[in-house]
C-alpha cells in the first residue's frame, strides 16, 4: 500500500502541470523567419524603370564638408571615369541598391546570410548571434560589416566599418551606418516580392538621414553569370605585353 502510494505521489508535479495549462494547451514554439533563399531579379512596376535609383539623389542634404569632397572627387575623375569601369565593385548602399538589373543571390543559413550580386560577383555577408565581431576586430571595407537579426519577419540589417566613399551615388564617410529592413510581400499577380526600407545615416556627410526603398521579384529558374571583369582587365594587359615584346 506504501510503495503504491509513493508511485501516486510522484505523479503529482506532472499532473499538476498540465493543469497550470490547462486541457489541451501546449506552450507555443517561436515561429522560424522567412526563407529569403534564391536569386532575385528587378522589380517591374507599371511607369517606372527598374533601372531607375531608388530615391531622389539631385537634392542629397549634404553637409558642407561632404559637398566639398564630393565636387572635389567629381573634379578629379571627371565625367566619364568610374571605379566600375576599373573592375572595383560598387560598395554600399551602391551595391545593394543598384542590383536587380543585374540579379542577386541569397543563401541564408541561422548564424549567416550571404548575399551574392551578380555584379562585379561582390559578396555580403550578414552575421547573426555569436557570429558576430566585436567592432575592434572589424577591417572597413567598401561593403562594410552587416550585422543581422529577425524582428518577427523582418529582417534587420546594421551595417558600419565602411570605407569612405566620394565615388557613390549615395557618398559617405567612415562614420556612415546603414539600416535595412527586409520583410516579403506579393505583387498583383502573386509573384513573391522582396522590399527593403533602408536609411543612410552619416554626420560627416549630410545633414540628416537618407532613406530611400527598393523591391526584387522572385526569380525561381534565376542563376548568376560569372562576371569577369577582373580577367578581362588582365587578357588586356597580356596583349600590351605582347605589342610591347614585338616592338
Amino acid at each position: 500500500m506504501l510503495r503504491s502510494r509513493m508511485r501516486w505521489l510522484g505523479c503529482v508535479p506532472w499532473v499538476l502541470g498540465l493543469a497550470a495549462f490547462g486541457p489541451g494547451t501546449t506552450s507555443a514554439a517561436p515561429s522560424a523567419p522567412p526563407d529569403l533563399s534564391g536569386v532575385w531579379t528587378w522589380h517591374i512596376e507599371p511607369g517606372k524603370s527598374p533601372f531607375a535609383p531608388p530615391g531622389s539623389r539631385s537634392n542629397l542634404p549634404l553637409t558642407e564638408e561632404g559637398r566639398k569632397k564630393v565636387e572635389a572627387y567629381r573634379a578629379l575623375v571627371g565625367p566619364d571615369d568610374n571605379p566600375g569601369a576599373h573592375c572595383l565593385g560598387s560598395g554600399m548602399p551602391e551595391s545593394m541598391t543598384f542590383s536587380g538589373g543585374y540579379p542577386m543571390e541569397i543563401i541564408q543559413r541561422p548564424e549567416q546570410i550571404t548575399v551574392i550580386y551578380e555584379a562585379h560577383s561582390e559578396i555580403r555577408r550578414l552575421y547573426f548571434g555569436a557570429k558576430i565581431l566585436p567592432e575592434a576586430d572589424r577591417v572597413p571595407s567598401r561593403n562594410g560589416y552587416s550585422t543581422a537579426r529577425w524582428e518577427a519577419d523582418t529582417l534587420v540589417v546594421e551595417t558600419t566599418s565602411l570605407k569612405e566613399q566620394e565615388d557613390q551615388s549615395y557618398p559617405h564617410s567612415d562614420q556612415a551606418r546603414i539600416t535595412e529592413r527586409y520583410h516579403l510581400t506579393t505583387d498583383p499577380k502573386g509573384n513573391r516580392v522582396l522590399e527593403v526600407q533602408w536609411t543612410l545615416t552619416d554626420p560627416v556627410f549630410y545633414t540628416r538621414p537618407v532613406t530611400a526603398e527598393k523591391k526584387w521579384t522572385f526569380d525561381p529558374k534565376g542563376v548568376l553569370l560569372p562576371y569577369e571583369c577582373n580577367e578581362e582587365a588582365w587578357l588586356n594587359r597580356l596583349e600590351e605585353l605582347k605589342k610591347r615584346a614585338h616592338n
